[in-house]
């Protein structure tokens, strides 16, 4: 059993910075996913047990950056350059049993959110 604990989220004014950090209690495939109200979950970003290979949905590349340390099962989301659109409850989630996945469908393990409000 995984377990992840989130924490970075709040509230920023649009063009700001935000990082949110997930610890795990194991190694494998991470990634980030939102959710805004009233709209599915989405995937943000992912990366494999070993660090490498990052990978991003299309609206946040460039501005966003996935990082892990492996040292500390530790899994960082870089947000730069928020815009309102970004605000949702970020999670994050592993793929035990993954090198590398950016797959919902693979994830089975994930943390209880992060609020990232992006003010106009």
């Amino acid at each position: 059993q995984m377990q992840l604990e989130e924490s970075g989220g709040g509230s920023v004014q649009a063009g700001g910075s935000l990082k949110l950090t997930c610890a795990a209690s194991g190694r494998t495939a991470m990634g980030w996913f939102r959710q805004a109200p009233g709209k599915d979950r989405e995937f943000v970003a992912a990366i494999g047990s070993s660090g490498t290979l990052p990978y991003y949905e299309d609206s946040v590349k460039g501005r966003f950056t996935i990082s892990k340390d492996n040292a500390k099962n530790t899994v960082y989301l870089q947000m730069n350059n928020l815009k309102p659109e970004d605000a949702a409850t970020y999670y994050c989630a592993a793929a035990s049993g993954f090198e590398w996945t950016r797959r919902p469908q693979d994830y089975n393990y994930w943390g209880q959110g992060t609020q990232v409000t992006v003010s106009s």
